[in-house]
């Protein structure tokens, strides 16, 4: 069971300072946090050479067809998009003024207003993108959307983050909380998750993720197949002008789930590639993908 419980003040004052400042910036105009996200940006690059070292890996790991100058244009490209993912996402948590959020519509909206006339559920899958949360605040004023999230060890982070997305999404399940969610599922309920971060053996199989064997949750097959749920993809894209973001639902996977977990999760894993060539720069590249190798294989981060 998740600790609902308000951590106290005392324990944690800079935590909670900080949870203060994010607040009041997400009050700013939306064209100020993106100037100050791209400084945050700038610095991330400066910094956290590490970080910037996993980029590059992962970048031409994915994309070996790119030389050397149009990697590092894109590497620097995602360094501004990382920061201002940071004042993105403080502007979908936090802001009061809805006027930004109001103004998006979604493409292929009908596909899952079909299914849902069809009393049956859904499985909203995407990926790790820099506009993951404000896709998240806008998807839940259309529909009733439930998230599956990764709780925090720190407990101010735990609290604020569920907290601010339980504002729009009609619950927030740990993604150990299976029973629950697949009671939903059944129930008919829509389920939002990414299911494209690096997993533990014993959690995960290996298929290719551009080409690159990784570890890959195989959840979207085992949730279809418990509960007769619908997989449809999710994408969000920001954009440089009005309405600054594309956000679109595509069709629902036909003859999903089959009875091979490794071909199912192999074409989660297609879909989600989809995805991040809509805007390759817009990906979360920092995160280590391939770090759990098959057996006998290299490290393969330095």
């Amino acid at each position: 069971m998740i600790n609902n419980r308000r951590p106290a003040i005392w324990k944690y004052p800079l935590a909670w300072c900080l949870y203060g400042v994010c607040w009041l910036l997400a009050q700013l105009p939306y064209s100020w946090l993106l100037f100050i996200g791209q400084g945050i940006g700038r610095l991330f690059a400066l910094l956290v050479k590490s970080r910037i070292r996993v980029i590059e890996k992962n970048l031409a790991t994915c994309f070996p067809d790119m030389n050397t100058v149009e990697l590092k244009a894109v590497v620097k490209r995602n360094c501004l998009e990382t920061g201002m993912m940071l004042s993105q996402t403080i502007k979908a948590f936090f802001a009061k003024n809805n006027q930004l959020f109001d103004q998006l519509g979604i493409e292929g909206q009908e596909y899952l207003t079909k299914v849902l006339d069809q009393g049956q559920g859904v499985l909203l899958v995407s990926g790790h993108f820099t506009a993951l949360d404000v896709g998240g605040r806008v998807i839940c004023q259309h529909f009733p959307v439930a998230g599956v999230y990764r709780p925090h060890k720190h407990p101010v982070m735990e609290y604020v983050v569920k907290k601010a997305r339980k504002k729009y999404a009609t619950k927030m399940f740990s993604r150990d909380e299976l029973k629950s969610i697949v009671r939903y599922l059944k129930a008919g309920g829509v389920v939002w998750y990414a299911p494209d971060q690096n997993y533990r053996r014993g959690q995960s199989i290996f298929v290719d993720f551009f080409g690159t064997p990784a570890a890959t949750i195989t959840a979207t097959h085992q949730l279809a197949r418990m509960t007769q749920c619908r997989v449809m993809f999710y994408s969000v894209v920001r954009l440089p002008n009005r309405p600054y973001y594309r956000l679109s639902i595509k069709p629902a996977l036909e003859d999903f789930p089959s009875t091979d977990v490794v071909k199912d999760t192999l074409r989660v894993n297609h879909a989600i590639e989809s995805l991040v060539q809509e805007a390759p720069e817009q990906y979360l590249w920092m995160h280590k993908r391939f770090k759990t190798r098959p057996k006998g294989e290299h490290v393969f981060y330095d």
